[in-house]
């Protein structure tokens, strides 16, 4: 007791707030402003005291209440399928969702993973975590966590696409039609997080599929046909300028090519704008493919594009996650198929390019 109410004192001290107000914050009970609240959770911080105390003594009941940590879900579709997917495991077991977006700041993601605890959340999923930091909070808090897409602590249970296999057929799939001159449009593996235990990354899988594609068919890329970056501007809505940007490059190409693989929808999105403005017809003079099948079926053409699962990672990552608060065993990760999904946007190569 003693070391309780001297703990619960110096948080209260350090936040110039009263003790009542420190225990409303962590019990969530009563109005609170959000000035205080804030001041209560830096405080908490400080001192360390939810790690010793809160995460003993306010874990005792559970909450049936799920903590969901999106990048951003109204920059990517895939967020907001794999948010629903979630959310539906969750109500059918008798739980909730608090979703909260970082938009790419390990700040904020730290600020939602602080809100999560204060909430007492009986455990978080991650679509992707800003920084393994993060994760790690939570699990010094008690409160299991589960990442989707990417693996990037290799302590926490997660659920992940097998992006190589997919990336590899849709060049398998260009070829088959006779391309030959096909580029590569994705994610450049130097910017992007590899999983802690593979040491690979999603843009490592996918980028290795298309060389490997490449090569398996007795084929070799022009350096100028690979271009990589980031796949969309978190600050901004859908726009596909990324992939514009691409698109314009290759065209202005000696030898452009005759299909373009995009690894994600929105960048393909770009793709076909720039394509529409420079007049050339898809798929007669360019086929191509996507990533995701997130907005394809909704583009002109409808897009052929590899399609993840998002409902199954949603729903396999609930489920680890319901695992882990039982305490009952679980696959430490679960590594899902895509398929590819053939649309209008791809066709023969054009007469004289096929070999």
């Amino acid at each position: 007791m003693g070391r309780k109410s001297t703990t619960l004192m110096e948080v209260a001290r350090l936040a110039g707030v009263s003790t009542a107000t420190v225990n409303r914050v962590l019990k969530q009970q009563g109005y609170i402003s959000s000035k205080a609240r804030e001041k209560v959770l830096a405080a908490v911080e400080a001192t360390n005291y939810r790690p010793n105390v809160v995460a003993r003594g306010l874990r005792i009941q559970r909450t049936y209440t799920i903590g969901l940590m999106l990048t951003a879900i109204t920059v990517n579709p895939l967020f907001a399928g794999v948010a629903r997917a979630v959310e539906a495991a969750a109500i059918a077991a008798g739980y909730r969702v608090v979703i909260f977006n970082h938009g790419g700041s390990e700040s904020h993601e730290r600020h939602g993973v602080e809100t999560f605890i204060a909430q007492r959340v009986d455990a978080v999923l991650f679509c992707t975590t800003a920084s393994p930091d993060n994760v790690h909070v939570l699990s010094d808090a008690g409160i299991p966590a589960v990442e989707l897409e990417r693996s990037l602590t290799g302590t926490a249970r997660s659920v992940r696409v097998d992006n190589y296999v997919g990336a590899r057929a849709a060049v398998d799939h260009l070829v088959g039609l006779g391309h030959r001159r096909i580029a590569f449009v994705g994610g450049d593996p130097a910017i992007y997080p590899r999983d802690l235990a593979r040491q690979r990354s999603v843009e490592d899988d996918r980028l290795a599929a298309y060389r490997d594609g490449m090569a398996a068919h007795g084929l070799t890329p022009d350096p100028g046909y690979i271009r990589l970056g980031t796949y969309y501007d978190l600050d901004a809505e859908v726009s596909g300028v990324e992939g514009q940007q691409h698109a314009d490059a290759l065209m202005a190409l000696p030898r452009p090519p005759t299909a373009i693989f995009a690894t994600c929808d929105i960048l393909a999105t770009g793709v076909l704008q720039s394509l529409y403005r420079a007049g050339r017809r898809v798929p007669q003079d360019v086929s191509v493919v996507g990533f995701d099948d997130t907005i394809a079926a909704y583009l002109a053409p409808e897009l052929t594009t590899v399609a993840q699962p998002m409902a199954a990672l949603g729903s396999s990552g609930f489920e680890l996650a319901l695992a882990a608060i039982e305490d009952r065993d679980a696959p430490e990760e679960i590594v899902l198929e895509t398929s590819l999904i053939i649309r209008h946007s791809t066709g023969p190569a054009p007469d004289g390019e096929a070999v």
